[in-house]
């Protein structure tokens, strides 16, 4: 039963109506990723009506940790929504226009006018927790590059190894034994490993992804009751 759900999951995947997000002109911000990767990760606490997450931003995806603080200290994540759930899988948010946003309104094609280079890291895949970036379809983005502020954090689920075993032959991508073992028991989304930019990852609170993740949502998987976040970096 669950090799026939990854199938479906896998075979029904259209990714741009997941992570849809409007794309613009590139950032420009350089990459001195080197001298930096050994300092001290940044961390941002994101307040929700169902608990407080903590998330840690990775020094060796320096366009996306310095674009999130950035937008986070200037508060435009503030009021807005985690506007797509879907349980065992994500929750995304950072959608400008779901601020005030009227109950049953369509939403997820916000942004901040740019996009971003993707950052691939292999270290860093889509364990339960992980922290990556939203961005439209490879229809109409075959570089990947990620949205300028839309994101989402894992949730996910356990995968067996036959499972893994088969995502492996469908994609040609193998699985080192780290993230075979990180996905067996910790659980993840591993279909979207290489897909998109992971760029941290969840320290405290994943027992509040997985309450917001288990909402009661409508038929766009926007939760039926608003839950809206509020973020800080923390010293």
């Amino acid at each position: 039963m669950k090799s026939n759900i990854l199938f479906k999951l896998i075979n029904s995947l259209v990714f741009v109506a997941f992570f849809s997000s409007c794309s613009g002109g590139n950032t420009d911000a350089g990459t001195d990723s080197n001298s930096k990767n050994d300092e001290p990760r940044k961390k941002v606490l994101i307040e929700t009506s169902y608990g407080n997450i903590i998330i840690e931003l990775y020094n060796e995806t320096p366009l996306h940790r310095d674009n999130f603080i950035k937008l986070v200290s200037e508060e435009v994540y503030n009021g807005t929504l985690f506007h797509r759930v879907i349980n065992q899988f994500m929750i995304q948010g950072g959608d400008p226009d779901s601020k005030e946003a009227q109950p049953g309104q369509q939403l997820g094609m916000g942004g901040p006018g740019y996009t971003i280079d993707a950052e691939f890291v292999a270290d860093f895949f889509h364990v339960k927790g992980a922290l990556a970036a939203a961005r439209q379809g490879d229809n109409v983005n075959p570089m990947k590059k990620s949205s300028g502020s839309q994101f989402y954090i894992v949730q996910g689920r356990p995968f067996a190894h036959q499972e893994l075993d088969i995502l492996e032959q469908r994609t040609g991508k193998p699985l080192s034994n780290e993230k075979r073992r990180m996905y067996s028991t910790v659980g993840g989304t591993p279909h979207l490993d290489g897909e998109y930019t992971v760029f941290g990852i969840v320290v405290e609170g994943l027992e509040v992804v997985d309450s917001i993740a288990s909402v009661k949502t409508d038929q766009m998987n926007r939760p039926l009751e608003d839950v809206s976040v509020k973020m800080k970096v923390l010293d």
